[in-house]
């Protein structure tokens, strides 16, 4: 395996959001409890070391936009709505969506969109970041598919190197992120990918990259 896609089954929503009334029904401890096993789900996406895509046709509101943002890519039909609700059902978002909409649209859209709750159309989502394309309905499929099969052909080991260094590497200090990224580059050296990607290059031909 490659590369992973997700998406919603259907073509009207990628995730709607939590069931409420088992949200209501929960107290405080299993709340917490609830929180923490989403948020290490959410992690393990984010740290799988193989590229993920999420295939947004629809809303992504609440756990589903928090589902989306720990994919490292998220392609959006034009139809799409994202948000974080949760604030009108006088909550917070509860599996990391507080930290990575920080992350990838910066404090103050944060802020915004937690703060309102108020869904963002897909326009919107993409210039603040929180999505990475956005296609018409129609092409959305053949757009992830190309996406795929591009990253699919690629160094796996320096996909991974890459996905680390920025999500791991890109939470430290400066001095830090630039040590872990040096030795990332160097651990590239020792494999059979490099010689061959580096080779291909020199005979002008396309690579073919094994994982070794």
């Amino acid at each position: 395996m490659r590369v992973v896609v997700l998406a919603g089954a259907g073509e009207k929503a990628f995730v709607a959001g939590a069931d409420i009334s088992e949200l209501a029904s929960l107290t405080p401890l299993h709340a917490q409890a609830a929180s923490r096993r989403g948020q290490a789900m959410m992690l393990g996406i984010e740290r799988l070391g193989k590229p993920v895509i999420a295939r947004i046709q629809g809303y992504a509101l609440g756990g589903g936009l928090e589902l989306a943002m720990c994919c490292h890519l998220r392609i959006a039909s034009e139809k799409a709505k994202v948000g974080l609700p949760e604030i009108t059902l006088g909550l917070i978002p509860g599996f990391g969506g507080t930290q990575r909409l920080a992350r990838l649209a910066g404090r103050g859209a944060a802020l915004e969109l937690t703060l309102t709750g108020t869904p963002i159309d897909a326009a919107r989502a993409h210039a603040l970041g929180v999505l990475t394309r956005v296609v018409a309905p129609e092409k959305l499929d053949a757009e992830i598919d190309a996406l795929a099969e591009q990253l699919a052909a690629s160094a796996p080991q320096a996909l991974r190197g890459i996905l680390e260094t920025i999500l791991i590497g890109g939470e430290n200090g400066i001095e830090a992120g630039l040590d872990y990224e040096a030795k990332a580059f160097g651990l590239c050296f020792s494999t059979a990918d490099m010689r061959e990607g580096t080779q291909a290059f020199l005979e002008r031909r396309k690579a073919t990259f094994t994982g070794d």
